[in-house]
């Protein structure tokens, strides 16, 4: 496993450990939430978590099946990840948190503050889920392939099988441009696949249904009543830029900031932009 250099505290559930990642010791509390398949709290928030802990109480958790939250039994569809959430607020006590998520995350940290709205004081959506739909054979093909086991687990599972694999596949997916440590992104993805395998999460399968999305949050994105930014790579190929430029428009007074050139992991590709953002939003 990648040497992990966070503390940790293990909240036990009856579906298993949930392992949170801390740092910070004064400030407001922060949660930040990872995307879905080859993520966890490492990989999203290696530089982000610590930048915000100089500042600020962060709590990071792996999603259940993600990271050091395994083994899981269950279902970590929609309504599960709404009560990680619970679950990470109420173990720390933390009444009302400034919230920040990428893709899944991005997704379940607009829920939340549609679901939650006393919880949450501020948010960050970055790339965010969720706010996507698809042209209907298009939607079909991925209905389909999240119905399939072999085709969200053991296809992606041996095109990750090798670094090479994961390299293209980081490259063409997450990291589209040079970034200081790239290497280092594709030895941490490596070593979740080659320990965990790879695929799509319980989230992302559960979220498609035959005819339309199962999670689709545009309607309810007026409801959002906290001050909200919203960041995009203009480079994301997982989600489109005019996708979340939409979003942040149905979100009362919300921002919207386009990092040019940036990929889907974001938080990894433009780091230092990231945290400025971030770090200033929040302060």
């Amino acid at each position: 496993m990648t040497n992990d250099p966070f503390t940790r505290t293990v909240i036990t559930r009856p579906e298993g450990p949930l392992s949170v990642a801390v740092a910070g010791d004064r400030g407001t509390p922060v949660v930040l939430l990872s995307g879905a398949g080859q993520d966890n709290a490492l990989l999203s928030w290696r530089h982000l978590l610590p930048a915000l802990a100089r500042d600020h109480r962060v709590f990071a958790p792996d999603w259940p099946k993600q990271g050091r939250s395994r083994p899981w039994n269950g279902t970590a569809d929609h309504a599960a990840l709404l009560g990680v959430i619970d679950t990470v607020l109420d173990h720390f006590s933390l009444d009302r948190v400034r919230l920040a998520g990428l893709s899944q995350g991005g997704a379940m940290t607009l829920a939340y503050a549609i679901e939650r709205p006393e919880r949450v004081e501020r948010l960050v959506a970055m790339c965010p889920a969720g706010t996507i739909s698809f042209p209907p054979v298009v939607h079909q093909a991925l209905w389909l392939t999240a119905r399939s086991r072999f085709l969200n687990s053991t296809v992606p599972g041996m095109m990750m099988r090798t670094r090479a694999g994961v390299e293209k596949f980081v490259r063409a997916a997450l990291v589209p441009g040079p970034v200081e440590d790239f290497d280092s992104i594709v030895d941490e993805v490596f070593a979740e696949a080659r320990d965990h395998g790879a695929g799509s999460s319980d989230w992302q399968n559960a979220s498609i249904g035959f005819t339309r999305m199962n999670v689709d949050l545009r309607p309810r994105l007026g409801e959002i009543s906290c001050p909200a930014l919203f960041i995009q790579g203009s480079a994301d190929v997982g989600v489109k830029p005019a996708h979340t430029a939409a979003a942040a428009a149905a979100v009362p007074d919300a921002r919207l900031e386009l990092i040019e050139g940036g990929g889907h992991w974001i938080s990894r590709h433009r780091p230092e932009r990231v945290e400025a953002l971030v770090s200033g939003f929040f302060a």
